[in-house]
């Protein structure tokens, strides 16, 4: 094998790291929308579409990862020392994604359930708004009533 085997799986890792940088952020600018008191849907559903290429090329990358892995795998078992320095690397930058998708996990969570709070905001507003037009139609059909004068004298008896 020659070094690129181990560049490429040190590169494909790098991408990997970066790319989780990226996922990070848009969580973060996630939350935010999230925390606002007027819910922007358009900018929250851009964000979603950025994350979710992001996760499909995060998938790529693992499944390139593996590929190249698996056919030079042997390689670097036997010639570790050869490969010292590239294994130590791909050793702190797996640490790294490791630490990135506990962040990022737990700023899902937290965006899981700020998005919930903001959907029963929604719901409440929108059946207070049925509610509202519900109260309003019976106002309206009572003042119609209103001058109607039901008959006086009506013999209920056939």
């Amino acid at each position: 094998m020659s070094q690129s085997g181990a560049q490429i799986l040190l590169q494909s890792l790098e991408k990997k790291n970066e790319l989780l940088d990226r996922m990070i952020l848009q969580n973060r600018e996630q939350e935010q929308i999230l925390k606002q008191d007027e819910f922007d849907m358009d900018a929250f559903d851009k964000t979603i579409e950025q994350q979710s290429a992001c996760v499909e090329e995060l998938d790529k990358l693992d499944r390139g990862f593996e590929a190249v892995y698996d056919r030079v795998r042997e390689e670097l078992m036997k010639n570790k020392e050869n490969y010292r320095i590239e294994i130590t690397r791909m050793k702190e930058q797996i640490q790294q994604i490791t630490d990135k998708i506990v962040t990022l996990n737990a700023g899902n969570m937290r965006n899981k359930m700020l998005a919930e709070n903001q959907f029963k905001k929604r719901q409440v507003a929108i059946g207070s708004g049925i509610s509202k037009n519900r109260a309003a139609e019976n106002y309206y059909n009572s003042m119609n009533n209103l001058n109607v004068i039901a008959p006086q004298f009506y013999d209920s008896k056939k």
